[in-house]
């Protein structure tokens, strides 16, 4: 009796649906909907008081405090401290464990996410991991296909409809620096978002005003939206070279709002890569903090996804375009899809218009006769006649152009003709010689029949064999 496995001995978990995500939104009734009569307890009070009183306190006190160049350094210096905080913390540190952070690294970057006022590092990361694994859906926090305006701040004002899809951040419950951190929270976002950048700003230039309201607010609302935009303009602006299956784009203009989080289609296809930039020339300074990190010694374990696999998406994508090309082009016409046409026949009908053979086909050239750039006495002289060996070097050595063209003014095929030419290069013209197939379209090699056994071949040398190490 056969010890190999028949297709029916695989075991199959009972308990995962097809559709996880189409599974959880049936099985989970949503909140009702948001209406003018219900509006006033949906609003997500806190959320909505920050994020909007913010602004307002950073103009007025603009207006009445005036910009010291030390203030205005500071500001863009501390922009970037708490920027860092939240992209190479919260986000490639934490939410995806991209790399390894000695412990004072993870205590400044907790202390610096703080200052940016976006929740604790627990709340985030539960949060960004079920966007990764359920982007674009009704799971997702912050789905983009619900509008520009709602995955970029408008999640946060009101109080969602449906609750983010389950996400694992047991990791995150272990590690002390973020126990720590939301233990201690409200004093860090106090401390952090204005404490700090006002009396550095006193001590340094005496302008504690100044460092409260540009350092500190603005600051704060320039941060609030460099992030939300890598849940918004990532999503919508630029190009999908790895994957066009979900919303995420990569584009310069987001890399530059956002302290590099702009290449969002790279990230979503290798998210625990340390990397949202992989060419020397795209702008990602958290990859250029987290690789200084490594140099001095505070992190390590930068993880970076294999260049072959990466290849592989940037060749998938390449290959949809062109696929996406050669559809929209006209092709000639195949051996199946013409008549068949005895030598005589051909030599009757090229009485009536001119006809040439060349490799096997019949072409009919009364479009082109007058156009050929040798003259059309060169045409006229092949009519009825077999002109394969004058086509292809005998007289001149055409071009690809010349090929591809040839091959569109095809009306027949010779009978017997194909046989005689033996080089296939001959029959098959430059523009088909490399053509994009679907998987379905090639050969038995995606759907072999002997993937499954029903345990009746009999056994190479006695023993099943093994997988390949």
């Amino acid at each position: 009796m056969s010890d190999v496995p028949t297709k029916k001995d695989v075991p199959i978990d009972l308990n995962i649906p097809d559709n996880y995500v189409q599974h959880t939104l049936t099985t989970t009734k949503p909140l009702p909907p948001i209406t003018l009569s219900n509006i006033l307890n949906e609003i997500n009070w806190l959320s909505f008081i920050i994020l909007t009183s913010t602004p307002i306190m950073g103009v007025i006190g603009a207006y009445y405090t005036s910009l010291r160049w030390e203030t205005a350094i500071w500001a863009v210096v501390y922009y970037f401290i708490t920027g860092l905080g939240i992209t190479a913390g919260y986000h490639r540190l934490w939410a995806h464990r991209s790399y390894n952070a000695s412990v004072p690294l993870q205590y400044m970057l907790a202390m610096a996410g703080a200052g940016s006022l976006e929740g604790s590092i627990k709340w985030w990361s539960r949060g960004h991991r079920a966007h990764h694994r359920y982007t674009d859906t009704d799971l997702d926090p912050y789905n983009a296909h619900r509008g520009f305006f709602y995955s970029h701040v408008g999640w946060m004002l009101v109080k969602p409809r449906r609750k983010p899809g389950v996400a694992d951040v047991s990791d995150l419950s272990k590690s002390p620096v973020v126990r720590w951190q939301h233990r201690h929270y409200l004093t860090l976002i106090l401390t952090m978002g204005f404490l700090l950048p006002s009396a550095i700003a006193w001590l340094c230039w005496g302008d504690a005003k100044g460092g409260f309201v540009y350092a500190g607010v603005l600051r704060l609302v320039f941060v609030h939206h460099s992030t939300f935009c890598v849940n918004s303009l990532a999503h919508w602006l630029g190009e999908t070279p790895f994957d066009d299956k979900h919303t995420p784009k990569d584009h310069m203009v987001t890399a530059f709002a956002t302290i590099g989080e702009g290449y969002h289609n790279f990230h979503h296809q290798f998210p625990m890569d340390y990397r949202n930039a992989i060419k020397w020339y795209q702008y990602d300074p958290t990859k250029w903090f987290i690789w200084s990190m490594q140099k001095i010694g505070l992190a390590s374990h930068l993880k970076v996804f294999p260049e072959n696999e990466v290849r592989k998406g940037q060749l998938t994508m390449q290959l949809k375009r062109l696929r996406e090309t050669q559809e929209s082009l006209t092709w000639p016409s195949n051996s199946d899809d013409l008549p068949v046409v005895s030598f005589d026949s051909f030599q009757t009908q090229s009485q009536k218009r001119p006809l040439i053979l060349i490799s096997g086909f019949i072409h009919d050239v009364s479009t082109f006769i007058d156009e050929h750039p040798g003259g059309a006495h060169l045409l006229v002289k092949f009519i009825g006649k077999d002109a394969t060996t004058a086509f292809f070097g005998g007289v001149y050595d055409h071009s690809n152009a010349a090929h591809n063209l040839l091959a569109m003014k095809r009306v027949g095929v010779l009978h017997g003709g194909h046989p005689h030419i033996l080089d296939i290069a001959k029959r098959v013209p430059p523009s088909q010689r490399l053509k994009i197939a679907r998987y379905n379209e090639l050969s038995s090699n995606y759907a072999s029949s002997t993937a499954w056994s029903d345990g009746d071949e009999e056994e190479q040398g006695g023993t099943v064999k093994k997988l390949r190490k």
